[in-house]
Protein backbone atom coordinates (compact mmCIF):
# COMPACT_ATOMS: atom_id res chain seq x y z
CA UNK A 1 0.00 0.00 0.00
CA UNK A 2 1.33 3.40 -0.98
CA UNK A 3 1.87 5.89 1.83
CA UNK A 4 -0.08 9.07 1.26
CA UNK A 5 1.75 12.35 1.00
CA UNK A 6 1.24 14.46 4.09
CA UNK A 7 0.53 18.14 3.86
CA UNK A 8 0.87 20.95 6.36
CA UNK A 9 -2.39 22.40 7.64
CA UNK A 10 -3.30 25.11 10.08
CA UNK A 11 -6.55 25.22 11.96
CA UNK A 12 -7.96 27.93 14.17
CA UNK A 13 -10.94 27.20 16.36
CA UNK A 14 -12.96 29.12 18.92
CA UNK A 15 -14.07 27.36 22.08
CA UNK A 16 -17.00 28.57 24.16
CA UNK A 17 -15.37 30.96 26.67
CA UNK A 18 -18.09 30.44 29.30
CA UNK A 19 -16.45 27.10 30.11
CA UNK A 20 -13.91 27.11 32.94
CA UNK A 21 -10.21 26.66 32.18
CA UNK A 22 -10.20 22.93 32.99
CA UNK A 23 -13.06 22.28 30.56
CA UNK A 24 -11.37 24.31 27.83
CA UNK A 25 -8.17 22.30 28.35
CA UNK A 26 -10.22 19.09 28.00
CA UNK A 27 -11.65 20.30 24.68
CA UNK A 28 -8.13 21.04 23.42
CA UNK A 29 -6.80 17.68 24.68
CA UNK A 30 -9.62 15.82 22.88
CA UNK A 31 -8.71 17.77 19.72
CA UNK A 32 -5.05 16.73 20.06
CA UNK A 33 -6.05 13.07 20.60
CA UNK A 34 -8.27 13.21 17.52
CA UNK A 35 -5.38 14.43 15.38
CA UNK A 36 -2.89 11.84 16.63
CA UNK A 37 -5.42 9.00 16.17
CA UNK A 38 -5.90 10.10 12.57
CA UNK A 39 -2.21 9.91 11.65
CA UNK A 40 -1.48 13.61 12.11
CA UNK A 41 1.66 15.10 13.61
CA UNK A 42 1.13 18.29 15.64
CA UNK A 43 3.85 20.84 14.89
CA UNK A 44 2.62 23.75 17.03
CA UNK A 45 -0.37 24.44 19.25
CA UNK A 46 -0.86 28.02 20.41
CA UNK A 47 -3.50 28.94 22.96
CA UNK A 48 -4.35 32.58 22.36
CA UNK A 49 -6.82 32.68 25.23
CA UNK A 50 -10.09 34.50 25.71
CA UNK A 51 -10.79 37.25 23.18
CA UNK A 52 -13.75 39.46 22.40
CA UNK A 53 -15.52 38.38 19.22
CA UNK A 54 -16.09 40.83 16.37
CA UNK A 55 -19.77 39.86 16.38
CA UNK A 56 -21.89 37.61 18.62
CA UNK A 57 -21.74 33.87 17.89
CA UNK A 58 -24.46 31.74 19.48
CA UNK A 59 -25.39 34.80 21.58
CA UNK A 60 -21.88 34.94 23.05
CA UNK A 61 -19.46 37.86 22.83
CA UNK A 62 -16.23 36.11 23.91
CA UNK A 63 -14.41 33.01 22.75
CA UNK A 64 -11.25 31.07 23.60
CA UNK A 65 -8.98 30.95 20.54
CA UNK A 66 -6.59 28.11 19.74
CA UNK A 67 -4.37 27.72 16.66
CA UNK A 68 -2.73 24.47 15.63
CA UNK A 69 -0.30 23.67 12.82
CA UNK A 70 -0.11 19.99 11.88
CA UNK A 71 1.18 17.57 9.26
CA UNK A 72 -1.44 15.12 7.98
CA UNK A 73 -2.84 13.30 4.94
CA UNK A 74 -5.49 15.12 2.90
CA UNK A 75 -8.46 13.04 4.07
CA UNK A 76 -8.15 14.48 7.57
CA UNK A 77 -9.83 17.74 6.50
CA UNK A 78 -13.27 16.15 6.08
CA UNK A 79 -12.86 14.17 9.32
CA UNK A 80 -11.77 17.26 11.23
CA UNK A 81 -14.70 19.30 9.91
CA UNK A 82 -17.08 16.59 11.11
CA UNK A 83 -15.32 16.50 14.49
CA UNK A 84 -15.72 20.27 14.87
CA UNK A 85 -19.42 20.14 13.97
CA UNK A 86 -20.06 17.38 16.51
CA UNK A 87 -18.30 19.15 19.39
CA UNK A 88 -20.86 21.56 20.84
CA UNK A 89 -18.16 23.55 22.66
CA UNK A 90 -16.45 24.62 19.41
CA UNK A 91 -18.23 27.70 18.11
CA UNK A 92 -16.26 28.39 14.90
CA UNK A 93 -13.31 26.91 13.04
CA UNK A 94 -11.12 27.39 10.00
CA UNK A 95 -8.82 24.87 8.32
CA UNK A 96 -6.27 25.94 5.69
CA UNK A 97 -3.53 24.12 3.85
CA UNK A 98 -0.27 26.03 4.07
CA UNK A 99 1.54 26.54 0.77
CA UNK A 100 5.30 26.25 0.34
CA UNK A 101 5.44 30.00 -0.32
CA UNK A 102 3.66 30.69 2.99
CA UNK A 103 5.99 28.35 4.90
CA UNK A 104 9.07 30.04 3.43
CA UNK A 105 7.71 33.48 4.34
CA UNK A 106 7.06 32.30 7.91
CA UNK A 107 10.56 30.88 8.24
CA UNK A 108 12.03 34.14 6.92
CA UNK A 109 9.98 36.14 9.42
CA UNK A 110 11.07 33.87 12.29
CA UNK A 111 14.69 34.18 11.17
CA UNK A 112 14.43 37.98 11.14
CA UNK A 113 12.80 38.13 14.56
CA UNK A 114 15.48 35.82 16.00
CA UNK A 115 18.31 38.02 14.66
CA UNK A 116 19.68 40.47 17.22
CA UNK A 117 18.21 43.92 16.83
CA UNK A 118 20.39 47.03 16.86
CA UNK A 119 19.74 49.05 20.02
CA UNK A 120 17.78 52.22 19.51
CA UNK A 121 19.53 55.29 20.86
CA UNK A 122 17.62 57.08 23.58
CA UNK A 123 20.10 59.99 23.74
CA UNK A 124 18.65 63.38 22.89
CA UNK A 125 19.25 64.66 19.38
CA UNK A 126 22.39 66.71 18.98
CA UNK A 127 21.71 70.44 18.97
CA UNK A 128 23.85 72.22 16.42
CA UNK A 129 24.93 75.79 17.04
CA UNK A 130 23.43 78.36 14.74
CA UNK A 131 20.25 80.22 14.21
CA UNK A 132 17.26 78.93 16.16
CA UNK A 133 14.17 78.83 14.02
CA UNK A 134 10.90 79.84 15.59
CA UNK A 135 7.75 78.43 14.05
CA UNK A 136 5.41 80.93 12.40
CA UNK A 137 3.02 82.52 14.88
CA UNK A 138 5.31 81.82 17.85
CA UNK A 139 7.02 84.68 19.61
CA UNK A 140 10.70 84.78 20.52
CA UNK A 141 11.36 85.66 24.15
CA UNK A 142 14.40 87.71 23.17
CA UNK A 143 12.55 90.10 20.86
CA UNK A 144 10.30 92.81 22.13
CA UNK A 145 6.71 92.48 21.15
CA UNK A 146 4.88 95.32 19.41
CA UNK A 147 2.71 95.85 22.51
CA UNK A 148 5.72 96.68 24.71
CA UNK A 149 7.21 99.22 22.27
CA UNK A 150 4.81 102.03 23.10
Amino acid sequence: MEQQRKRIYETTFIVNATLDDAQIDQVIERFKEFLTKNDAEIRTLDKWGRKRLAYPIQKKNNGYYAVCEFLAPAEIVAKLERYYHLDENIMRFLIVQLSEKMLKARQEQERRSAAPQEPVSTAPAEVKPGRNVTPPGAQDDDEESDDDAT
